[in-house]
C-alpha cells in the first residue's frame, strides 16, 4: 500500500493519517500541510504499523475506525503492543458514544467525527500535541519544569508522571487532567473544566447537554487504575457527585 510523504517543514510536527478513503485522506493531507504539518498517509493499518515498527517517525496518528481487514481499534491495540505511545485520535463517521468510550478506554487521546470542521480538528490536534498549554487552563512558566504535590511529581517538559519516584504511564490527555487537578490541589474541579482540557471549551459529547460527564468519568477511572496499579492504597482523586473531582494532597491513609 503506497503512502504519501511530503517534505517536512523544519521542525514541523508529523501527522500520520491511516484511512482507506483515499479522497478524504488526500483532502485532509492538503489541509494539514497548509497548516504547517508534515503528513504521511497510509491506506490501511498494517502499512502504518509496519512503518512505525521499522523506525518510522510520527508525533500523532489520525486513525479511521472502519477499515477492511483490520479496523482502527485493532490497529490501536497492536500499536500499543509494539510499545508505541504515540498519541492517537480516532477520526471516523461513527458517532455513537459506545465507540468513543471504546476508543478512549483503548488508549486513544481523542475521538472526532469526520463531519466536524477542519478548524475544530486542528484545535484538537494542537491540544493533543501539547502546543497550546493555555488552552487547558493551566498557567505554566517556562522555568517551571516540574510540579510536586505530595508523592506526585509531574515533569512538565516531558509530560511524565511519577508516583513515589516510579513512572505512571499516562497518556497525554490523562497527564493533562492530572496536572490540572494537582495544580489545584485541595480545590474542587468541575466535570466541565476537565472535559474542556481535552476537547476545547464549548464542545459537548454524549447524549444530552451534560453527556460529557460520562467521558470524564471514563478518563478518571482509567487514571485511578493506573495509579493503583503502582500503589493499591492510592486515593488522591476524590469524587463529588454532580460536581466533579478534587486532587487531595493527603489521602485518607495518611496523617
Amino acid at each position: 500500500m503506497e503512502n504519501s510523504e511530503p517534505t517536512p517543514r523544519g521542525d514541523a510536527a508529523r501527522i500520520l493519517i491511516v484511512d482507506d478513503d483515499a479522497l478524504f485522506a488526500e483532502s485532509l493531507q492538503q489541509n494539514l500541510g497548509d497548516a504547517g504539518y508534515a503528513v504521511t498517509t497510509f491506506g490501511d493499518g498494517p502499512a502504518a504499523l509496519a512503518y512505525l515498527a521499522d523506525g518510522g517517525g510520527g508525533d500523532l496518528v489520525l486513525l479511521d475506525w472502519k477499515m477492511p481487514g483490520m479496523n482502527g481499534i485493532e490497529v490501536l491495540r497492536r500499536l500499543r503492543d509494539q510499545g508505541s505511545d504515540i498519541p492517537v485520535i480516532f477520526l471516523t463517521v461513527l458517532s455513537d458514544q459506545i465507540y468513543e468510550e471504546a476508543a478512549l478506554l483503548g488508549g486513544a487521546v481523542d475521538f472526532v467525527e469526520k463531519s466536524r470542521s477542519f478548524s475544530i480538528l486542528r484545535k484538537r490536534i494542537e491540544l493533543s500535541l501539547g502546543r497550546n498549554r493555555a488552552a487547558n487552563g493551566v498557567a505554566t512558566h517556562s522555568e517551571d519544569t516540574s510540579l510536586r504535590v505530595g508523592r506526585l511529581e509531574l515533569q512538565l517538559d516531558s509530560s511524565r508522571a511519577l508516583w513515589n519516584g516510579q513512572q505512571v504511564y499516562l497518556s497525554l490527555t490523562e497527564f493533562r487532567m492530572v496536572h490540572y487537578m494537582a495544580a489545584r490541589s485541595g480545590m474542587d474541579v468541575r466535570y466541565r473544566e476537565l472535559y474542556d482540557i481535552v476537547h476545547g471549551e464549548g464542545f459537548v459529547a454524549g447524549e444530552g447537554t451534560e453527556g460529557y460527564r460520562a467521558n470524564v468519568r471514563t478518563f478518571v477511572k482509567r487514571i485511578r487504575q493506573k495509579f493503583r496499579d503502582m500503589d493499591p492504597s492510592f486515593d488522591r482523586i476524590g469524587n463529588y457527585p454532580g460536581f466533579g473531582y478534587r486532587w487531595q494532597a493527603n489521602g485518607s491513609n495518611e496523617s
